[in-house]
């Protein structure tokens, strides 16, 4: 089978076994990635190529030095795909495939898939629930939204990979000094009613157009009230055959047919309303999960997400059939917090349901497994007191944790 040369872009330490995989399928693979991770423990074994971009500020390069760097690459390889292995990789990738005519998600489809304007627009339009929201660009429309919609409101990111920079409003008062104070970079937020209620991600693989495999899970501790508030992060995968894992896996399948998804891993996001009960979609992104969420699907279906995607990857490039294991039926959860030691000592949480322990420095991370719900709850429960009484920390470290 001739090999195939995919370029892996990720600003980000990521997708050790998606490269991984690529490499066991034969296939060539190049790396792009940001300079500050040149000293990470890459699957070297793996990546036949690396260049490295500087970094304008956190995950964040010159497109057009990129393009121009790419395009002397060009020249002498024959690149088949582009890969993105962050979601805050997607927007680079899709411009290097519209450039350079490469196979793949291209600019209008990806911003479904980055833009939290563009994919609440995307959703409200085909019919799919959303919290009310609005754009930030007109005084008046904001003033209107406000006057409708009872605070409190949530001012977010439209392109953030994660739930840094939201901000929960309460007042009309706080509001105008909140878009005030965003100055010239207020069209990058959108507003959005805050609506309580259980949040949970859903994390699948599509191949030509059809959504193979789905794991549901609910968070404990959602990332927004973690990161706003600090604390211990946790979630837990729902029982295959439950109400909520077919209400999600519904609505997930209706998310990722109408924004135009043909293959790859996606992670989306839904709340379930406290006062009506209802599902509302809050957003999706065309990558694995992070927060090392992959851990927990794995434990839970037995399904390794970033090497299927691999696979999938491989199977379009091929022509090649693909068809994906039966996902196993264990119950799993995941807890990850900020710690005041580099490495933490894990003799303590130690247990028959206990699969593997994440080493991530200056924090704590497990995932427990069990073909009893409840077990995998008390596990959580149970570490997440451990850590808020001996562990815990407020103050970040220096170094950033990976993605």
């Amino acid at each position: 089978m001739e090999q195939k040369t995919i370029v892996c872009i990720s600003c980000y330490y990521k997708g050790y076994d998606f490269m991984e995989e690529m490499q066991n399928l034969g296939n060539r693979v190049i790396l792009i990635t940001s300079e500050n991770l040149k000293e990470k423990n890459w699957p070297w074994h793996a990546i036949n190529e690396v260049f490295y971009m500087p970094e304008i500020k956190p995950s964040v390069w010159d497109l057009e030095h990129l393009v121009q760097g790419f395009s002397h690459l060009m020249k002498t390889r024959k690149v088949d795909a582009v890969i993105a292995l962050d979601d805050y990789d997607v927007e680079k990738a899709a411009l290097v495939r519209e450039t350079f005519r490469i196979p793949g998600m291209g600019q209008t489809t990806h911003r479904y898939f980055r833009d939290k304007l563009a994919m609440r627009q995307k959703a409200k339009n085909s019919g799919i629930n959303v919290p009310e929201f609005t754009a930030v660009f007109n005084d008046a429309e904001v003033a209107e939204f406000a006057k409708n919609v009872p605070a409190p409101w949530v001012l977010k990111p439209r392109s953030e990979a994660s739930a840094s920079g939201i901000k929960k409003l309460k007042s009309q008062e706080e509001l105008w000094q909140a878009l005030e104070n965003l100055g010239d970079e207020r069209h990058l937020f959108l507003l959005e009613s805050f609506k309580p209620g259980d949040v949970y991600h859903v994390d699948s693989l599509t191949f030509n157009a059809k959504t193979i495999f789905t794991s549901s899970s609910k968070y404990l501790a959602p990332p927004m009230q973690v990161s706003h508030e600090g604390g211990v992060f946790r979630t837990r995968t729902l029982g295959r055959s439950t109400a909520e894992f077919k209400a999600l896996e519904k609505a997930n399948v209706q998310v990722l047919s109408n924004f135009g998804l043909q293959n790859g891993a996606t992670h989306t996001e839904f709340i379930r309303g406290k006062e009506d009960g209802k599902w509302y979609f809050l957003e999706t992104s065309s990558r694995v999960g992070g927060a090392h969420i992959p851990d927990l699907v794995e434990a839970s279906s037995g399904i390794n997400i970033w090497r299927e995607w691999a696979k999938i990857e491989d199977a379009l490039l091929k022509g090649l059939d693909y068809s994906i294991s039966k996902p196993t039926g264990y119950y799993a959860g995941l807890i990850i917090a900020l710690i005041k030691e580099k490495h933490p000592d894990y003799k303590y949480f130690e247990s028959e349901e206990t699969v593997k322990f994440l080493p991530i420095d200056y924090h704590i991370g497990i995932v427990y497994k069990s073909s009893k719900s409840d077990l995998v709850q008390t596990r959580l429960d149970e570490t997440a007191v451990k850590i808020h009484e001996d562990m815990l920390s407020i103050i970040p470290p220096k170094d950033k944790p990976t993605s």
